[in-house]
């Protein structure tokens, strides 16, 4: 009964102030997608590896973690470039150090240069998990925030092709243990502001000795073991500094947080803030504009799965499922726990739909981490793709290496697993999965998958599936608030129907996607405009032609430039 009480209540008190109307989703005209990706890691020279010291024999909960990784273009090339963290080790016993992180720099023909030693990115004194990117200072270049165990790495990109490691200078002095960490503009003030969310309370002093299945009869230690540590908001002051403002903000304590996602979920044109907690209520922050958070997790229906327990949440993405205009949810759970679809019904008011959406029909064998919602096969709609793997060396009735999982969707809202690729391919195979981003690495329109592993090679797949479809790629560029325009709601007009797709900020887990958005369109539907709704409210629309696989980079309060991919 406890899930029915918190949804009554819930309805009587009221969340948010925005409410949209539900249209109808656009009929799927082309028949379906044959979807496929292929590995194109070893022939296009990808090497990167995240280690976790597994080697050290210390079972230590840090090791569970993992790392993401990072799609961006850091030297405005139009080439995908590629930054993941190296993760850490453990010399002796009593001490916890860092591995270089990687920077592979995107060439032409699908092949890649790791240029971190000379961009002055490689070396890390801190054991490191998580990437986040956004252009903080509003120079054009991206910057990136890299987090992990006794404090932050701040790679302030200087517009050369190098970076300089600045946290010191901008007062990110978290030294606490952090994992994901997300950028938006809360305060409205056109600067990118940061949350960094935090896991546990864990040391080489507090690293207890737990049962497991190993030859020695040990293994990594559960989180609940640990007690929580409260996340940290760092508000951007223009200049090159942050001031720390988690509490005066409205963050609540506690957490083990592990996902961070910032978009606006509301539809009130600010930023709001969702965090994925392992064994732990998940937070949804509501924004009133001026960097105000309201906590309401449990009264909006995200902080509970449909039993009314907390999950073990890991990786997290948002979008409109069901094409009814509304940000929805996608929540990556442990084991035994159902993957969450939260479906957005309005004034912040969401709805656990796993179990009618046919997300539960994968089973719960799954340990969800790294995921995004994208439409892969240019059908018109959102598909989940997800990166599974054990957090245990010696799981009992499960396996650490899991295979990934593809959910097509069907066209309402409701999902079917599928395999993607050959016989033998990487969907078909077994991985101890973590960071997940999507990129256009090979600019056909079709969106391809960047995968990273603990203790293994990330992979690069490359999206060949059989599509009649095309896509749109929009590109924001922000002036009055955040460059990188997080917050953003933008509708694409079409025969058929609206999309909307949502600008983000951090999502997957400890990872970092292409900041391009991407809508995918049957052949038979035409398009006729855009709807930027900017963060802030200012609305800008865009006049589409006829033109198929349109290239668009829009400008606020600026004319669009409109070119072909």
């Amino acid at each position: 009964m406890k899930p029915i009480l918190v949804a009554a209540v819930f309805v009587i008190v009221g969340g948010c102030q925005s409410e949209r109307s539900n249209p109808q989703p656009p009929a799927r005209r082309d028949p379906p997608v044959k979807t496929s990706f292929i590995d194109i890691t070893e022939e296009s020279n990808v090497h990167f590896t995240y280690h976790n010291g597994r080697e050290s024999g210390l079972y230590a909960i840090l090791e569970s973690l993992g790392g993401g990784c990072a799609a961006l273009d850091f030297d405005r090339d139009g080439n995908v470039d590629i930054f993941a963290p190296g993760g850490g080790s453990f010399p002796d016993k009593n001490r916890v150090a860092g591995r270089d992180s990687s920077l592979l720099r995107g060439l032409q023909s699908l092949k890649w240069q790791d240029v971190a030693a000379d961009a002055g990115c490689a070396a890390s004194n801190y054991y490191s998990h998580g990437c986040a990117v956004a252009d903080a200072d509003s120079d054009g270049f991206a910057d990136i925030i890299v987090t992990g165990y006794g404090g932050l790495q701040f790679l302030k990109n200087l517009g050369d092709g190098t970076f300089m490691e600045t946290a010191t200078q901008a007062r990110l002095d978290d030294k606490l243990w952090s994992s994901s960490a997300g950028w938006g503009d809360l305060n409205g003030d056109g600067f990118a502001d940061l949350y960094v969310a935090h896991y546990a309370n864990w040391s080489l002093d507090n690293n207890p000795e737990c049962r497991g299945g190993g030859p020695d009869g040990r293994d990594v230690c559960p989180p609940r073991e640990f007690e929580p540590l409260d996340d940290v908001l760092y508000l951007n002051n223009g200049d090159g500094s942050f001031t720390e403002a988690s509490r005066s903000s409205g963050l609540v304590a506690g957490g083990k947080g592990l996902g961070v996602l910032l978009a606006d979920f509301d539809q009130d044109s600010d930023t709001d803030i969702y965090v994925a907690n392992d064994t732990t209520p998940n937070f949804l922050y509501e924004n009133d504009g001026t960097g105000n958070l309201r906590e309401i997790g449990v009264l909006s229906g995200t902080a509970l799965d449909d039993r009314g327990l907390p999950n073990g949440s890991m990786g997290t993405a948002t979008g409109d499922f069901n094409n009814d205009g509304l940000p929805d949810l996608w929540v990556t759970n442990f084991e035994m726990e159902t993957f969450g679809l939260y479906r957005n019904r309005g004034l912040c008011q969401f709805q656990h739909v796993s179990r009618d959406s046919g997300v539960n029909a994968i089973g719960a064998r799954f340990v969800g981490f790294g995921t995004a919602t994208e439409d892969f096969d240019l059908d018109g709609d959102l598909d989940i793709a997800v990166a599974n793997g054990h957090v245990v060396y010696y799981p009992v009735g499960s396996e650490t290496a899991q295979d990934p999982v593809y959910l097509e969707n069907l066209g309402d809202g409701v999902f079917k697993r599928t395999v993607p690729g050959e016989k033998g391919g990487y969907f078909q195979q077994k991985h101890v999965g973590r960071g997940l981003v999507t990129a256009d690495v090979d600019h056909d329109g079709k969106l391809d998958l960047i995968v990273s592993h603990l203790n293994a090679p990330g992979r690069v797949l490359k999206n060949a599936s059989e599509t009649t479809g095309y896509s749109i790629r929009l590109e924001l560029i922000g002036v009055r608030r955040n460059r990188d325009g997080i917050g953003a709601v933008i509708a694409l007009h079409t025969s058929a129907g609206k999309q909307v797709r949502f600008r983000t900020g951090g999502g997957s887990y400890l990872s970092h996607s292409e900041g391009s958005l991407f809508f995918g369109v049957p052949s038979e539907v035409t398009c006729t405009k855009l709807t930027i709704t900017w963060p802030g409210g200012e609305i800008q629309d865009v006049p589409l032609t006829q033109t198929k696989n349109l290239r668009i980079v829009a400008t606020e309060g600026h004319p669009a430039l409109i070119g072909v991919q």
